[in-house]
């Protein structure tokens, strides 16, 4: 019998119950012992839905109440020296190095005040994870037995699971050496932490677990020599420990050819592909099995919600049994289904014969299960059918296909991708124009989303408030947002977003060719999910989707106000994608909606326009080459389709956040003015490669996902950081994100001190 596996499952609870349970707890209405049931009873659940659906290899130690990466770096010890003098408990020390932590003394309690550590993209999916942090004084030891625990946990369900552990390659090298440490390169420890993996095995293997599954994604990654060779020292160390369970390495999101040779030959059990992502490796990769070794092979996709192939499916699988042999495949998920639903069953609205082309994490768990079941030689005929017409309905269907829209990229050239005049001709308009002080003063976009707001929003969407009632309410928040603004001081301002929801779903759902879910629910990073959009067919833009709300803005100030558009690169990334179209075609599709909206917002008299792309960078190929070049090209060309129908005198904007950015990439977007998640950097070379960029720039000063407050000295240090490398006359100052988490008691003290240190530099300025 073929064995089906399962690489991780969504632990966020088919409702949300981790996240409301988790913000609960760090409001102060849960307990620690509450909240660590909640966690149980996810994971009990996950795994018997798993073993009720057939599945023969399910994970543990795929949970986490925050972030799989930063859980090993609690586990290993590599903790910094700020977190541990506090004597927090583990869990709460968990969330302070994801998400910082301020608090006042009590009399049993001292005073915390802690920033988190950097968060960044989990390769290219819009999962972030917490950068392990390491130091020359960092002690590596195991710090708690979670692993085990959750292993014994599934055990005594009477559920045999198979653990998963980010290897020690790929965690060194996904890390970062600590502003103490610059010189240190984290590989040179390997040797150091190899023996904690040991001991974390062998207590393992004590425990029961025959078989662990290590996660080494970096293998898809271009590696430098060293890292490369860093496989063989690893696995050789590991396979002669003695009392260690078998080890399945795994990897996922791309191609390991390029380093084949430094996993070809290592002592473990099998290996594990994603041949979603790339089909192309599988000749070369079944080539370096050697002996008993196993192929796991990964053909449900664990990144989209579209419904598998069975047909290709199978027939995939048999070519790879035509290499290895029968006896040494395994069917499985291309990667975690983390990055997925958690169950299409709770959707009730969708439109019935959509929902029939979706696939969520509950529903490809029977989609392994069936393949392995199909390669068995077992009757699955019923369900082969079924899918079989699935798959016709979709490629037939009128919802996917408009040819106005194909006719419209088609007609795609330079001029539509190139602004009248270059930036400094335009800035000499723009500076006349706005008048705006040095070291303008602005946010990225969203204020505060209150209880209030969401409530009311929902009411409209139910039909319990009329649309002229919600447009009411709606104008008053937005003069609340401009009055505070104003009153705090800020140049450029923004009506905070109170009628949106999420940043592409608000569009998505003005947009022809999407379609929504009710509860599909993703992890983005810590208690922040998101709810990704489906795009299901060609998309256009039926009528404008901003104006009415910027327009009454800009009508109650005498300041800028900014128009707050998503651009298309990140409407894509953020949504789930159609995998029948190539994405620079749907990037082309958005890009065009979206210059029909900036140029109705500079008509409206809106000169001031934010095309935020956060995604830009998460949709960098993870690979150098043709692929990745062609990538930058389309994407660039994509925001300056959206961006270059207007005037010299408008103001094009745009913002980037939790990626390692790289200053050209931006530059092709030929913005006026960019804002960058900065306040997590620490490392001074990242400001230099900055120095040189042409237009104007702002580097993020403050954690928007933290609820510390940065004191007006702490952001006057910051900027004069920055000023030592970046000219005075192109930096703006702002927080690294919108604020729609925050509270406003934590906004209003934050901006206030942001805008008292860009006073300070004014001053210092004009007395020189």
């Amino acid at each position: 019998m073929v064995q089906s596996s399962v690489l991780g499952f969504p632990r966020i609870g088919a409702f949300r119950e981790l996240k409301k349970t988790t913000e609960a707890y760090w409001a102060g209405k849960v307990d620690q012992e509450q909240l660590l049931k909640v966690g149980k009873e996810i994971r009990a659940n996950n795994w018997k839905l798993q073993k009720e659906a057939g599945v023969d290899i399910i994970a543990s130690n795929d949970f986490s109440y925050y972030d799989q990466v930063l859980d090993l770096s609690l586990l290993f010890n590599v903790i910094p020296d700020r977190y541990t003098k506090y004597e927090l408990s583990p869990i709460d020390t968990l969330f302070a190095m994801g998400r910082g932590l301020q608090k006042k003394a009590t009399e049993t309690t001292k005073a915390v005040d802690v920033t988190a550590l950097e968060m960044v993209k989990w390769f290219d999916a819009n999962y972030h994870y917490v950068r392990p942090t390491f130091s020359h004084s960092t002690e590596f030891k195991l710090n708690g037995s979670k692993p085990v625990d959750e292993y014994l946990e599934a055990k005594e369900l009477g559920i045999e699971t198979r653990p998963v552990v980010v290897g020690p390659v790929s965690y060194l090298y996904l890390g970062k050496a600590d502003k103490d440490s610059l010189d240190l390169e984290p590989i040179s420890l390997l040797e150091k932490i190899l023996p904690v993996y040991v001991e974390l095995l062998q207590k393992l293997a004590a425990a029961g677990a025959t078989t662990v599954q290590i996660d080494e994604p970096t293998l898809v990654l271009d590696l430098p020599e060293n890292i490369q060779a860093a496989f063989k020292t690893a696995y050789d160390i590991l396979s002669k420990a003695e009392g260690l369970p078998k080890i399945v390495l795994t990897t996922y999101f791309g191609d390991v050819r390029p380093n084949i040779e430094a996993i070809k030959g290592l002592p473990v059990a099998g290996f594990h592909f994603d041949f979603v992502r790339c089909p192309e490796q599988l000749e070369e990769v079944a080539s370096i099995l050697s002996g008993e070794q196993t192929l796991s092979v990964g053909i449900i996709d664990g990144r989209n919600i579209w419904k598998a192939d069975f047909a290709k499916a199978i027939e995939f699988v048999n070519s790879a049994i035509e290499k290895v042999g029968k006896d040494k495949i395994i069917v499985a998920t291309s990667s975690s289904l983390l990055h997925t639903p958690v169950d299409l069953e709770n959707e009730k609205k969708l439109d019935a014969q959509i929902k029939d082309w979706f696939s969520f994490a509950t529903q490809k768990l029977s989609e392994v299960v069936t393949i392995a079941k199909a390669i068995s030689g077992e009757d699955v005929s019923e369900a082969l059918e079924a899918n079989a017409k699935s798959i016709k309905s979709r490629a037939e269907s009128e919802l996917t296909n408009d040819e106005a829209v194909k006719q419209r990229v088609a007609a795609i050239d330079e001029t539509l991708s190139t602004r009248k005049n270059p930036f400094p001709a335009r800035l000499a308009v723009q500076k006349e124009k706005y008048n705006l002080p040095l070291f303008p003063t602005t946010t990225i976009g969203s204020f505060p989303q209150t209880k209030d707001i969401r409530i009311n929003r929902n009411k409209f969407a139910k039909g319990e408030l009329s649309a002229e009632d919600y447009e009411k309410f709606i104008n008053s928040e937005i003069e609340k947002v401009v009055r505070f603004q104003e009153e705090i001081g800020l140049d450029v301002l923004v009506h905070g977003e109170p009628e949106r929801n999420d940043m592409v779903q608000y569009f998505g759902e003005q947009l022809k060719g999407f379609a929504f879910t009710t509860n599909g629910w993703v992890q983005s990073y810590g208690s922040r999910y998101v709810r990704p959009p489906v795009i299901v067919g060609d998309v256009s833009r039926p009528a404008a989707m901003t104006v009415k709300e910027s327009v009454y803005a800009q009508s109650i100030t005498e300041k800028p106000m900014k128009g707050m558009l998503t651009g298309p690169v990140t409407c894509l990334r953020w949504s789930f994608p159609r995998n029948d179209v190539s994405q620079k075609v749907q990037s082309l599709q958005l890009s065009l909606a979206l210059r029909d909206e900036v140029n109705d917002l500079e008509k409206a008299g809106v000169t001031v326009i934010q095309v935020d792309e956060p995604a830009i960078r998460e949709g960098l190929p993870l690979r150098a080459g043709a692929e990745r070049s062609d990538y930058l090209q389309w994407a660039a060309e994509s925001f300056r389709v959206a961006t270059s129908g207007v005037e010299d005198s408008t103001q094009i904007h745009s913002h980037f956040c939790y990626s390692d950015l790289d200053p050209n990439h931006i530059k092709a977007l030929d913005a006026d003015v960019v804002s960058i998640e900065f306040s997590k950097k620490d490392d001074p070379n990242y400001i230099q490669e900055f120095s040189n960029y042409p237009n104007h720039i702002g580097l993020g000063l403050f954690d928007i996902h933290s609820p510390r407050i940065p004191s007006k000295e702490e952001f006057i240090a910051r900027i004069g950081e920055i000023l030592k490398v970046y000219p005075a006359d192109k930096f703006w100052v702002n927080p690294d994100c919108g604020l729609k988490t925050r509270g406003w008691e934590e906004t209003r003290a934050s901006l206030t001190n942001m805008v008292e240190a860009a006073k300070y530099y004014r001053e210092k300025e004009a007395a020189k």
